[in-house]
């Protein structure tokens, strides 16, 4: 029996906001609730509403910027910049900048839609 797995096709998470999400390993693609691991790109002026999840995130900017409000503290992290946020803390992602964001986001436990808790616009 193999003890690893290697991920050639990962779940493309089907979105409106012009944003690409490749999740590599997860719930969507490997039944896994312990853990997310997801490639993204996000559009200039992409965002999110505020949410508060009930997992930890794990950011890592690979090019471009992303502006975190974390707390109402915003803060802007750069390409080989990384960030941890713990779960139940209120949260905004988003690319105002000009350019895309490219970037790796891990959660722990694994990002799940119920447990995200995206406010209402």
């Amino acid at each position: 029996m193999k003890k690893y797995f290697i991920q050639k096709a990962p779940f493309v998470v089907p979105t409106t906001d012009g944003k690409l999400i490749e999740e590599h390993h997860g719930l969507a693609t490997t039944k896994n609730s312990e853990i997310s691991i997801a490639h993204m790109i996000a559009p200039p002026g992409w965002s999110e509403p505020f949410q508060t999840p009930e997992f930890d995130e794990y950011t890592y900017i690979i090019k471009g910027k992303k502006q975190f409000i974390i707390e109402n503290e915003t803060i802007v992290l750069e390409a080989g910049q990384s960030i941890k946020i713990e779960k139940n803390t209120r949260v905004q992602y988003s690319n105002p900048f000009e350019g895309i964001c490219e970037y790796i986001a891990i959660c722990s436990p694994a990002f799940d839609f119920n447990k995200v808790h995206r406010e209402e616009i």
